[in-house]
């Protein structure tokens, strides 16, 4: 069997072919097009058994990899981390693209439980829809500082309650302010109404769209305590199919709840884990957070974990990974219950 490793950029891609010991068997470099992956394919043809690899780079790969997957090929992702140490073990020092594509395919080869690419599907709308939902949202933040900042400076007195500007009454409030004011700041000030006004448009429409795709795609992940529409969209888009995780446990150390073990001789401790997926962290922290607020079962969790001599900051810490372990399970309901609903749906059409 032979492995083929690609490197990608933005013009071309990289592929070096390397047996099953690995050693380099081919390298050739083709432009980053449709043509060139399918010009890919036809080199690559020579080795009937053939696999081929890409590290996770989807903003770069992801048209590589929807193509070879359209033309029956087997591609595998291999996660960056794994990338450092295998160049630096290498003999040939250095970093180019046949360097790097070939460290590629011997980490695929070394390593037996690599995620299996395929073709996007719902998953991947909902987090194109959450993402721009975030860059609004961040937008429009950066616009109602600057207009407070300007309200300030024309009437000190005038008073809007945190997060007040994402109500549009709010903002019919501060238009009428400044119809009453002259000059630039006014003018300026009015302009940013005018935006804020867009923005919670579009973000509104954001969230109603994303509704009934979370309602469809995860049931169960909505069932668990605290977990609203924007935190289930985050986690199914980060997750991008939960059936590519063994267990909980590697779920957990993909989204950073799990911690990492640091043993000296006999003594078995853990540090916290700064890396893995922020994103599904951050919605995790906030499920624990609209928990201990009283809703669901984490504040009485938190304060055993206390009573038992934990830090609060620790107690959160665990609370998060058990709401790791809630998430997937409530995942895998709803991906095998899609399974079930394909398989009855085929039956009957049979």
């Amino acid at each position: 069997m032979v492995m083929v490793g690609i490197d990608a950029h933005k013009e071309t891609f990289t592929a070096v072919a390397v047996d099953e010991v690995g050693r380099r068997v081919a390298e050739r470099t083709f432009k980053s097009t449709s043509d060139g992956c399918y010009e890919l394919v036809r080199w690559a043809s020579r080795w009937p058994e053939r696999r081929f690899a890409v590290e996770d780079c989807r903003h770069l790969t992801r048209r590589l990899e929807s193509d070879l997957l359209t033309a029956g090929e087997t591609l595998v992702r291999v996660y960056p981390r794994l990338m450092a140490g295998e160049r630096r073990g290498d003999r040939e020092r250095g970093k180019s693209d046949p360097i790097d594509a070939l460290a590629v395919a011997r980490v695929a080869l070394r390593e037996p439980d690599l995620p299996v690419a395929r073709l996007d599907g719902p998953a991947r709308e909902l987090r194109l829809l959450a993402d721009h939902r975030e860059t609004l949202v961040r937008e429009r933040t950066r616009l109602q500082n600057r207009l407070r900042w300007h309200l300030h400076e024309l009437d000190p007195e005038f008073h809007i309650r945190r997060r007040g500007l994402r109500a549009m009454s709010q903002l019919d409030r501060v238009a009428a302010l400044l119809a009453t004011m002259d000059g630039l700041v006014a003018e300026l000030a009015s302009d940013l109404v005018e935006r804020c006004r867009e923005l919670n448009r579009k973000i509104n429409d954001l969230e109603r769209r994303l509704r009934p795709l979370v309602r469809q795609l995860g049931p169960s992940l909505l069932s668990i305590p605290g977990c609203g529409i924007l935190s289930a969209a985050k986690i199914l888009g980060e997750t991008a199919g939960v059936d590519r995780f063994p267990t909980p446990a590697a779920f957990a150390r993909f989204n950073g709840t799990a911690p990492i073990p640091v043993w000296s001789s006999n003594t078995e401790r853990f540090r916290l884990n700064r890396g893995g997926n922020r994103q599904i962290n951050h919605a995790l922290h906030m499920i624990a957070v609209t928990q201990l607020r009283g809703v669901g079962p984490g504040k009485a969790y938190v304060e055993k974990r206390i009573a038992s001599g934990n830090t609060r900051t620790e107690a959160v810490r665990l609370l998060r990974r058990r709401l790791s372990d809630a998430v997937f399970a409530a995942m895998r309901t709803d991906h095998n219950r899609s399974i079930e609903t394909v398989n009855t749906s085929i039956g009957q059409a049979a």
